[in-house]
């Protein structure tokens, strides 16, 4: 299987890219449709207003759509909503603050529905998904060992995605292998690879753990040929990667601790 495999390598999937498009559009047209309303309505509930077409973005889409929905709604807004209307400026210093907390909180939320989606797709899988997460949860709150949480995960790793191998790295980031994303999704340089069709590319795949936006390192997952692991077995793993990078985030604290 190589990486230029007819029909394997992808854009964002359909659903992401329609997302993506709403995002820009959605906002544009909440703003317009608001416009013979300008006058009346104050700049704080029309903001309010599209922060909820950024969430519905957002919960659809992924976090780059709802980071777009943000952005959008933070230049409709000036644009159509504040004075001078149909410019992208603002001379007023409230209408100025409340377009900075319109992109900040649209930004956030956009980030929690795309997480809330992704928790969702993982509360419906089956018991024994469940079970891997709460016992790996488990292990990280009982042992003083992050290697016994690595350990752990590596075999969990192995089973879960059918693996011929697994090893983890600690703190390195040598070449630009394809990548297991947050979203289950695997990216081979800056593009995606469709893995419910055409399986794993080929090489280790790599997925990386991070605890309270730390990286500490990555599992480097050997794929068994012919293999499709399902998008909820793939979101489970990364799950299984983000409670690693938390023990290591624990124990890189606790080391700090002693040492001082």
């Amino acid at each position: 299987m190589s990486a230029g495999g007819s029909g394997r390598m992808t854009g964002y999937p359909l659903r992401d890219r329609l997302a993506v498009v709403a995002g820009f559009a959605g906002p544009f047209l909440v703003a317009l449709a608001l416009v013979p309303f300008r006058t009346d309505l104050s700049n704080t509930n029309a903001a309010l207003i599209l922060v909820v077409m950024v969430v519905a973005v957002a919960a659809v889409g992924n976090r780059v759509a709802g980071a777009v929905a943000a952005l959008s709604a933070a230049a409709w807004f000036d644009f159509f909503l504040t004075r001078p209307y149909e410019r992208f400026t603002m001379t007023d210093t409230d209408d100025i603050e409340t377009a900075v907390l319109l992109l900040f909180v649209g930004l956030i939320v956009s980030q929690l529905a795309a997480r809330a989606r992704r928790l969702e797709v993982i509360t419906v899988t089956d018991a024994d998904h469940l079970r891997r997460i709460h016992e790996t949860a488990d292990l990280t709150r009982s042992t003083k060992s992050a290697d016994a949480v690595v350990e752990h995960v590596r075999r969990e790793l192995i089973e879960l995605l059918t693996l011929r191998g697994c090893r983890f790295e600690y703190g390195t980031l040598m070449g630009q292998p394809p990548r297991l994303e947050q979203d289950g999704t695997v990216a081979v340089g800056r593009r995606h690879w469709d893995v419910d069709h055409g399986g794993w590319p080929d090489g280790e795949i790599e997925l990386r753990a991070y605890g309270n936006g730390h990286y500490f390192g990555r599992f480097m997952l050997d794929p068994t040929p012919g293999t499709v692991p399902s998008l909820k077995a793939r979101l489970v793993a990364v799950t299984l990667a983000d409670q690693t990078g938390a023990a290591l985030d624990t124990a890189g604290l606790a080391q700090a601790r002693t040492r001082a």
